[in-house]
């Protein structure tokens, strides 16, 4: 009993770490798989002709609401931040810009790729021109007459027990994931290719909002 007594407060504690490590792995795992969703419905939304599908706000909207209808107790627009941004080819030769983006989660974060140059002209390209994003030491860039789907969540772990058991971990988790866009889309309707005849109420990240 007294070896016993003695070894409990250890085993308690390499239990605690293994779960909420195990708990830690497995919203990371949760984050890279609602990077890559979002970004492959990004590529995915579009209504009308095949030659030239259009998308609108509200197919957005309902993609980012998909997202954190998938994350379920992660609460991802409580905890953290998606932003999908469209990376389109320049006017300039073998230069790009990011079109548009649009945002939704409480977390206080802007992209950790590029630089927003322009907020609040919707009109306008958000960045100038860049020779594409790069993640990981990968150069990501659109075809020429199409665009990519890019999208970032950060995401504040939310801890199982208590961090005070992996005390070495970074709290806030950041995933990203990229899709060339599926069919041929009309890039130049709308606002920015981006049509709004329902007149709803656009994602822009110059709010932090959970909804």
């Amino acid at each position: 009993m007294v070896e016993f007594a003695i070894c409990l407060p250890f085993v308690i504690t390499v239990t605690m770490a293994g779960a909420e490590l195990a708990n830690y792995t497995t919203t990371k795992m949760r984050i890279s798989q609602l990077a890559l969703l979002v970004a492959d419905n990004a590529s995915r939304i579009g209504s009308g002709s095949m030659n030239a599908k259009t998308i609108s706000e509200t197919q957005i909207n309902d993609l980012l609401t998909g997202a954190g209808l998938q994350s379920g107790r992660l609460n991802l627009f409580q905890n953290g931040r998606v932003i999908l941004a469209s990376l389109q080819p320049s006017a300039t030769e073998n230069k790009f810009v990011v079109k548009w983006q649009r945002c939704r989660g409480m977390q206080q974060v802007t992209s950790s790729y590029y630089t927003a140059t322009n907020t609040t002209n919707l009109n306008l390209p958000v960045t100038g021109d860049i020779d594409g994003i790069t993640v990981k030491n990968h150069l990501v860039t659109p075809p020429s007459k199409g665009a990519v789907m890019f999208v970032e969540i950060s995401y504040t772990y939310q801890p199982l027990v208590s961090l005070q058991f992996l005390p070495s971990i970074n709290q806030t988790i950041n995933d990203s994931a990229a899709l060339t866009v599926r069919d041929n889309r009309d890039y130049t309707g709308g606002t920015s290719g981006i049509y709004n005849a329902e007149n709803a109420t656009r994602s822009l990240c110059a709010q932090y909002t959970a909804t």
